[in-house]
């Protein structure tokens, strides 16, 4: 009753904010990426069995999953050889009864030494080189999560979480904005079923652009036929991630995670499987091989659209393409590192990323003697 309670609140916030007309579509498009090598290899499809501290990201009611130590998350991405770059991090703190998780998220996306060449050509018309001069494009963003048990019994479990999130844009010394968001996320399992569902920006989150440019800038841009921006405030629509997981124990310490996940979006027709003027559906399917809780295997798939057939631009037919992805991971004792090969922007760029994430448990000296002395009782 409690979690039904929970899921029609969060339903209603963002039937809400659908019917708002101000949203601008792909807002924030750089929080859609994805956060740590595990989740991108799966195909993105996370909300239902995320457990470690990427869970601020994927699904703050995940972070439950982090047990007795704080745990640290780090991930480097580089888009076109390194043009731009996408950076994660992530510690998560749990109370010493492990029924509340707290976080800290920052992500970062940029673009650095940008040519700017506002002053290239001098008022004679002569080309001065030493007028260009380099700026960065950076994306920010920062999240606080908590977590927190609802029920827990030897069959099924109930969790709940929150993220309040600040982000941070700037374009240089020409532009900056600033913004603020909630997400809300759910997870709940029975015997080898999880389900989780995160709604992300749940009260809309805003950027408030402003822009600062000299006169000497102004002139420039306006001899240039180049609009001169003025302050501006962008909404970013509401999301709702729904998924179901399911592990299949093969044998041994031998199984296998599968999780589809559909991603719903509430800001007009989009290139999707289900594409309307209300709501489009983008799934995600993704799997992973446990072995021993030492070795991973894993791929998924994400990203379907509809694009025109290989060499087809006679009879402009059209066909359903996807994005896959790939990765493996390997655990030693309280480090893991994860991989993945994925394509970390869309179909339209066929370039593919590698990807590295590391995962670091901080057991302490006490926690380790505990478990080293039930050890040895067993």
């Amino acid at each position: 009753m409690r979690s039904s309670k929970i899921l029609l609140t969060l339903f209603a916030i963002l039937q809400l904010g659908a019917v708002e007309a101000q949203f601008r579509k792909y807002s924030n498009e750089f929080l859609n990426i994805g956060a740590g090598a595990r989740g991108l290899a799966m195909g993105s499809a996370q909300v239902a069995s995320v457990n470690d501290g990427t869970a601020g990201y994927w699904n703050p009611a995940g972070l439950l999953g982090v047990k007795d130590n704080p745990q640290v998350n780090f991930m480097h991405a580089e888009y076109f050889a390194g043009i731009g770059k996408y950076d994660f991090a992530s510690i998560a703190f749990p109370s010493s009864n492990n029924k509340r998780t707290f976080a800290v998220t920052g992500l970062r996306f940029a673009v650095d030494d940008i040519m700017n060449t506002l002053f290239l050509v001098e008022p004679d018309g002569s080309i001065n080189y030493n007028n260009i001069q380099s700026f960065s494009s950076a994306d920010y963003a920062f999240l606080l999560s908590f977590a927190q048990k609802l029920e827990e019994t030897s069959k099924k479990s109930i969790q709940f979480g929150v993220n309040a999130k600040v982000i941070h844009r700037n374009v240089g010394k020409f532009a900056k904005a600033w913004g603020f968001g909630f997400d809300a996320g759910v997870q709940f399992s029975h015997k080898q079923w999880k389900f989780g569902i995160n709604a992300r920006d749940v009260t809309t989150t805003f950027n408030s652009w402003s822009f600062n440019f000299t006169e000497r800038e102004k002139e420039a841009l306006y001899l240039t036929n180049n609009e001169i921006p003025v302050k501006s405030t962008e909404m970013t629509s509401p999301r709702l991630v729904l998924g179901v997981a399911r592990d299949f124990h093969i044998s041994g310490k031998t199984s296998i995670l599968a999780e589809a996940n559909v991603d719903l979006t509430f800001d007009g027709k989009r290139n999707t499987i289900i594409s309307s003027s209300q709501v489009s559906a983008d799934p995600k399917l993704g799997v992973e091989a446990n072995f021993n809780n030492v070795f991973f295997l894993r791929a998924g798939i994400n990203n379907f659209q509809r694009a025109l057939a290989d060499g087809d631009t006679l009879n402009q037919k059209k066909v359903w393409i996807y994005q896959p992805s790939a990765g493996a991971g390997f655990k030693i004792q309280n480090v893991t590192i994860d991989y993945a090969f994925t394509n970390l922007a869309n179909q339209s760029n066929p370039l593919f990323t590698h990807v590295f994430s590391l995962r670091l448990d901080m057991v302490s000296d006490k926690n380790a003697k505990k478990k080293t002395t039930t050890k040895k009782k067993k």
